[in-house]
């Protein structure tokens, strides 16, 4: 199986930064930078999967894909609604914080998701568990998302992250 993993395009300049986690916000189609996805419209994938949230479908659309799969175990993890939509300089000012929360990924995790570690690698697993082994499948997601797949398949990539409409292609035999 080849797994090509696409992180969304850039929603508006108002998100940039903030834990968006699984609230539903628009792409800005004017940041959308064709050129990052070229070399994805000449690949053919025999399945296309997307998150259900429209940066993802947008996305895909932009593109001019339209048969693809929505599965809402691709979205991103479910952050608390105390931070769902804030930028770190705003969750660093609320009066609960503390930086000792920054000590580790499993403390910070505890801290702003509402959603457990374990919970949220559990969705993933059971939608990688499902995908058909012998295919070339095309998957847009988003940021932590993508990480989390790409820790389950134990592979790393420069910066542990993707930046908007980045992709990453995994051979996976």
């Amino acid at each position: 199986m080849e797994l090509t993993l696409l992180r969304h395009a850039p929603p508006h300049q108002e998100y940039y930064g903030c834990y968006n986690g699984h609230t539903d916000i628009p792409i800005d189609i004017a940041c959308f930078e064709h050129a990052k996805i070229q070399p994805l419209l000449h690949h053919q994938f025999d399945r296309i999967y997307s998150s259900d949230l429209q940066r993802c479908t947008a996305t895909l659309e932009a593109m001019g894909v339209t048969a693809f799969i929505a599965d809402a175990r691709l979205r991103e993890v479910r952050f608390k609604p105390s931070i769902e939509g804030k930028t770190f300089a705003q969750i660093e000012g609320q009066e609960d914080f503390n930086s000792r929360y920054l000590d580790s990924k499993e403390s910070w995790h505890k801290y702003i998701c509402d959603e457990s570690f374990e919970i949220f690698q559990a969705r993933i697993q059971s939608f990688l568990d499902e995908l058909p082994k012998d295919k070339n499948i095309l998957i847009c997601s988003h940021g932590g998302t993508i990480s989390m797949v790409l820790s389950l398949l134990n592979t790393t990539i420069e910066n542990n992250s993707l930046k908007y409409l980045d992709h990453i292609t995994v051979s996976l035999r």
